[in-house]
């Protein structure tokens, strides 16, 4: 049924003007996450240089939330997927490092099982009781 309002006939006007302002938002996102994505995968890239595309990525996916262009938890997921990437990129090298041995657990993972089941009661301040307040009634 065709729109007979002015109101209306407004309204879908600003709805085409919205939805083209939001189609080069949601796309200028995209482009951003999946540069950031090809570089922080592995590319001839300077380290800086991956913080910052991925910096600006976030940056990006932020905006269109707060403009409502992409809804909140879908930009929060892909922000962190994203950080998941890098942090993952950080710690490659790293490990690397560490793992002398071939196929050899290294001595430090060993040792941090016995301390992971010694840590699994709770800790005395969670058990105690809450002190009284002194509040004036």
């Amino acid at each position: 049924m065709a729109k007979r309002t002015a109101s209306a006939k407004k309204q879908a006007r600003s709805g085409v003007r919205r939805a083209l302002r939001n189609r080069a938002v949601r796309s200028e996102v995209k482009t951003k996450v999946v540069k950031a994505r090809r570089t922080l995968v592995g590319g001839p890239v300077a380290e800086s240089e991956r913080y910052a595309i991925a910096l600006e990525a976030i940056q990006a996916l932020d905006r269109a939330a707060s403009k409502g262009v992409l809804h909140r938890n879908n930009a929060a997921r892909r922000k962190s997927r994203l950080a998941k990437q890098l942090s993952k990129l950080a710690v490659a090298p790293a490990a690397a490092v560490v793992g002398t041995g071939k196929g050899k657990k290294a001595p430090a993972a060993a040792a941090s099982k016995p301390a992971a089941k010694a840590g699994s009661a709770k800790p005395a301040a969670k058990r105690a009781a809450p002190a009284a307040s002194t509040k004036k009634k």
